[in-house]
């Protein structure tokens, strides 16, 4: 016997290894009962992550449902040099606003010593009128929102006519000014 054979022979007694032979690696293999687990943790995942990110608030881009009648700036010119009242007036072409709730817009005057009042006013197809003030008109941007049910006078929201906001002599301190308006919509 020479060396190499006896050193196999004491790494086979002893380390239970021999040099001519070659370690395999073992690969486990996946059982049944592994793919089952395994698409039980995927089924649970998935439906989690859906319920979970249904349940969370609904954020959009735009967080309000609306009809824009008008998104650029309105200038109501008034100049009471001879008694009347000045308007804007947006045609709504027999428009059916049931199912909305609010008149939304912002608005601003241009002289912030001037004292007015606006008057938006609905008329429908069946020629029922009714209005609402806004007092104190702010010299800033401001959002306003008036409700519906606000204008009492109207029975039939199904048909209507148009919307008029008005600036009345009366109800201006100076005879001279501006009202702005902006991003005329309705809103469910």
């Amino acid at each position: 016997m020479d060396k190499k054979e006896i050193y196999e022979h004491l790494a086979k007694i002893y380390l239970d290894a021999s040099l001519t032979k070659k370690k395999t690696k073992k690969h486990p293999r996946l059982s049944l009962r592994n793919f089952a687990f395994l698409g039980l943790i995927f089924v649970f995942a998935f439906g989690a992550f859906f319920s979970f990110m249904h349940l969370g608030p609904k954020k959009s881009l735009n967080s309000e449902i609306a009809l824009v009648l008008s998104p650029d700036v309105v200038r109501i010119n008034f100049n009471f040099d001879p008694a009347r009242k000045e308007t804007y007036s947006v045609n709504l072409n027999r428009l059916n606003l049931m199912k909305y709730k609010v008149l939304g817009f912002s608005v601003k005057k241009s002289d912030y010593m001037d004292n007015i009042s606006l008057r938006i006013e609905f008329t429908n197809a069946f020629r029922e009128k009714s209005e609402v003030y806004l007092k104190k008109i702010p010299n800033s941007w401001q959002e306003q929102r008036i409700n519906l049910s606000d204008f009492k006078n109207i029975s039939d929201w199904s048909e209507m006519t148009d919307v008029a906001f008005i600036v009345e002599e009366w109800n201006a301190q100076d005879k001279r000014g501006f009202v702005y308006l902006e991003n005329v919509r309705f809103i469910k």
